[in-house]
């Protein structure tokens, strides 16, 4: 049998008793051989080969390991993808999928094919009949690759739905019904915590016991359990998205004591000193009110309805408004919709995150700082980490670009194992000594100049950003210059794809925020690659190396040519959290040439604030982690839901 112990045993002794490379072979190995079986179908007529799909499905539910289908799967699969989409599978991208179905996250490079290599191991879990989840960060994205991966399970007669925002209930219960659904975890995430409600709901009515059977009968439930998932870019999801919990929300309706208390803060903390009247942790994004500081708001004036409200109240609110204050920059970690309403960015993609709002008045805090209507707080209804939801799945892999530096984090707490698969053809990106420079105005001025001469050499030009902020500003100096680009941010959510898609084309400039765009290939003219192929320009250090990594993955993607090059300042977001005295230290240090560059011993600097950031940041997933257990443990041992119950 294909994989068996034997097979192990060989590999591992062929490759000197190195895992890795040892796993690597044996799925080589069987990679062939599906690939050979693969070719054997394409003599099979159509109605022959939808037999096979059949045949193979009731031996799936009949109880055959898959392990023992998952060649002829694996096979039937590529012939379909070659007569519906055209597309066929490299070999690399079936050793992809072997790894993906033993159960780990397969490390595959940008344009190498990802959400074709997760058509096999999804049509292999999904023959079962229990569901089968595929994970994508966005709507678009999980549209898209339903509607172009669909005609392939159709064809071997599985049936396919999609998850959208704006669907109702019975819209979602029939997309869940398919044997595969396409859907953002964000919206996943949600609907099991509405179910978990609508569960509790029947339990305390008496209609049903805690863990019956019948829990799907109940009105309103839409998702049919959580049998496999499959996500596709797995280091946003499972880390990035990792330090913040899924809430489901009540809203406490503001009254008029509340809205002033939101309004009076905001204008308060304008007569309060740093260092003497409060205390604030930049790395942390907390503010601590002193002594002094207490005292002083006890006896500032105020409004006569903030007399129902309690000190301790009015103290934390202050400490929210500070925050609000220095950690919470427009542009930058939120923006102001057409509507009026503050919607949050996200810090790792870019992209704004619809329906997500700060809790205990931060929100609140930023819409009175901003001069905004004051929607109504929030409570807690229901509440699941990602990492609690993502364990509930009986079995799950993933894919990304950028997982082997959260390898272990990803196996400690999922127990999913990390494989970088080959590239099909060798990757030939080359590095630009990185630039340091002392101000934002003199790094923009060199980006500019960059951005020209690989203009003029006929290249096409991805300078990658991490605000909106910062995207808009180097755009207001390109255009002074002349120098036509687009910019895609947080702002153009719904024409990124189609920007990024024209990204490769000769003498385009494309401004990103972090990795707006993400998913969608950009594919190089010919003028372009015979130039030297797509020029990634870093204008800064984001606060994980594998978010640099991924925009450095833009470029020479396929075996095409292509470079990368940072650009770096002592005004950049990233030392934002560092002490207002080390930035300062650091500037008066600084000396800079006439172009206002510094020496390139400086890049230390920016490493090891980036270090620092990511260790601050994996701590952080291990406290909320470390709190959901504590939960979950003291939940279970009361008989109550760990989702539901002592959610505040």
């Amino acid at each position: 049998m294909i994989g068996d112990a034997s097979s192990r045993l060989f590999h591992l002794i062929k490759t000197g008793f190195r895992p890795n490379s040892a796993r690597l072979s044996r799925w080589r190995g069987m990679a062939g051989d599906i690939v050979r079986m693969s070719q054997d179908f394409r003599s099979l007529g159509e109605n022959e080969l939808v037999r096979r799909g059949l045949d193979i499905r009731w031996r799936a539910k009949a109880g055959i390991p898959l392990v023992k289908i998952m060649p002829e799967a694996y096979a039937l699969v590529i012939e379909a993808s070659r007569r519906t989409t055209g597309l066929i599978h490299y070999p690399v991208q079936v050793v992809g999928a072997i790894g993906l179905f033993e159960g780990g996250i397969a490390e595959m490079q940008t344009g190498e094919g990802k959400t074709l290599t997760a058509t096999l191991p999804t049509f292999l879990f999904a023959l079962q009949g229990a569901g089968c989840h595929v994970v994508t960060v966005n709507d678009y994205l999980a549209e898209r690759d339903c509607e172009k991966m669909a005609p392939i399970y159709r064809l071997l007669g599985l049936t396919v739905g999609c998850i959208q925002t704006p669907m109702t209930p019975p819209q979602r219960k029939e997309a869940y019904k398919q044997d595969i659904t396409y859907a953002t975890a964000k919206e996943l995430g949600f609907d099991f915590l509405r179910d978990r409600l609508k569960r509790g709901g029947a339990e305390r009515k008496g209609q049903l016991k805690l863990g019956d059977a019948a829990a799907d009968e109940v009105e309103g439930i839409v998702q049919r359990g959580t049998h496999f998932a499959l996500i596709d870019e797995a280091d946003s999801i499972l880390i990035d998205e990792a330090r913040t919990p899924l809430i489901i929300a009540l809203n406490q309706p503001n009254d008029s004591a509340t809205v002033n208390l939101y309004r009076w803060t905001d204008r308060a903390i304008q007569s309060l000193t740093l260092g003497s009247d409060f205390l604030y942790e930049p790395d942390k994004r907390q503010a601590f009110l002193t002594d002094a500081g207490c005292r002083k708001i006890l006896l500032m004036g105020k409004p006569s309805l903030l007399d129902s409200i309690d000190t301790e109240r009015i103290y934390k609110q202050i400490e929210q408004s500070l925050v609000a204050r220095y950690g919470f920059h427009k542009d930058r970690d939120y923006v102001i919709a057409e509507n009026k309403e503050i919607t949050i960015v996200d810090e790792s993609t870019g992209r704004m995150m619809e329906g997500r709002r700060w809790q205990d008045g931060l929100h609140q805090a930023i819409e009175a700082k901003e001069m905004v209507p004051i929607t109504a707080s929030t409570g807690q209804a229901a509440r699941i980490t990602v990492q609690s939801y993502f364990r509930e799945y009986k079995y799950l892999a993933g894919m990304t670009g950028t997982a082997y530096q959260v390898r272990r984090e990803l196996n400690r707490v999922y127990g999913l194992k990390v494989t970088v698969i080959p590239t099909h053809r060798d990757c030939i990106r080359r590095p630009i000594p990185s630039r340091v420079f002392k101000t934002l105005d003199a790094k923009n001025r060199a980006v500019a100049e960059s951005i020209q001469k690989a203009r003029e050499q006929g290249r096409s030009v991805l300078v990658g950003t991490p605000s909106v902020e910062k995207s808009e500003l180097l755009g207001a100096v390109l255009k002074e210059l002349g120098i036509p680009h687009h910019i895609l941010n947080a702002k153009y959510h719904a024409q990124e794809a189609e920007i990024v898609a024209q990204a490769g084309q000769a003498q385009k400039v494309t401004i990103a925020t972090n990795m707006a765009g993400r998913g969608t290939d950009i594919i190089l003219d010919e003028i372009v690659k015979k130039s030297g192929g797509l020029h990634v320009i870093a204008t800064e250090m984001h606060s994980s190396k594998r978010i640099d990594r991924q925009l450095i993955g833009r470029a020479a993607r396929q075996g095409d040519p292509g470079t990368y090059q940072f650009f770096l300042s002592l005004e950049d977001e990233l030392l934002r959290c560092l002490s207002p005295r080390s930035r300062q230290r650091a500037m008066r240090m600084a000396i800079a040439d006439a172009n206002g560059e510094l020496s390139g011993r400086w890049l230390r600097y920016f490493q090891r604030t980036q270090r620092f950031l990511e260790r601050m940041h994996g701590k952080q997933r291990r406290d909320v982690l470390k709190r959901e257990q504590y939960r979950t443990e003291y939940s279970n041992k009361m008989g109550m839901d760990p989702f539901l119950e002592m959610t505040d």
